[in-house]
């Protein structure tokens, strides 16, 4: 099956380029898909001129769709997704610190066998912040691979923004979907605060956490409304 990669990148200029150097290294990828999220600095320049260097090799090629305003992470996810004929998507942030081709595959691995229709990399052993982050609650993980056709069909999840990973995890468990949690060690990611100062790092973190619970909010009443429509269809 084609596998295409998709990093979603918002203002991440000095942090995306190692991840990319990472994903063209995975034998795995067919392409990898760069989403600029309506970018204020140089993450477009910086993700174009990685795509023209490896253009010659006989890595997976990188392209690069460029959003002319912000739409959030779960619309740039889902311009990806609609940006290929890849069977098989895998996302990744574009801040993430310790990502390694092994991790990569091993993300894909359950999806490409054919055992679950989503597989979730569950970070251990980056940093204790983040570990903590995803024992507690790791269906937010960005790190994931699933198959295209169940990704688009998600009601609304172009609009989800950051709440784009709780909207898969709901969809997937209304539906009966198989999923794999993957443990990926020594993965963390860089924090709010540390790309944008205390202040506006706090400010940014409650932003993402309120899109998170509209998000939650929203689909589990969707769930609900579904629920009530089998049990009368059923009487």
């Amino acid at each position: 099956m084609k596998v295409a990669a998709i990093v979603p990148a918002y203002n991440e200029a000095e942090r995306i380029e190692r991840v990319l150097e990472v994903l063209v290294q995975c034998p795995l990828l067919h392409e990898i898909i760069v989403v600029n999220d309506g970018s204020l600095d140089a993450t477009a320049e910086v993700a174009q001129r990685f795509a023209r260097t490896h253009a010659a090799s006989n890595k997976p090629p990188v392209r690069v769709i460029n959003l002319p305003v912000n739409r959030g992470k779960g619309g740039a996810m889902f311009a990806g997704a609609t940006a290929t004929d890849a069977e098989v998507i895998a996302f990744f942030d574009a801040d993430l610190i310790g990502l390694r081709p092994e991790h990569v595959c091993r993300i894909l691995k359950p999806v490409l066998e054919g055992e679950v229709a989503m597989a979730v990399g569950v970070f251990r052993g980056g940093r204790l912040s983040t570990d903590l982050a995803q024992i507690l609650v790791p269906y937010i993980s960005g790190q994931r691979a699933l198959l295209r056709h169940l990704f688009t069909e998600i009601p609304g999840i172009e609009r989800t923004r950051s709440g784009v990973e709780i909207a898969l995890t709901l969809h997937f468990r209304r539906q009966h979907y198989p999923v794999a949690m993957v443990i990926v060690e020594g993965i963390t990611h860089t924090m709010k605060e540390e790309k944008l100062g205390w202040a506006r790092g706090v400010w940014a973190r409650t932003k993402m956490y309120a899109e998170i619970a509209r998000t939650f909010l929203r689909y589990a009443r969707l769930s609900d409304l579904r629920h009530k429509l089998l049990l009368k269809r059923e009487e």
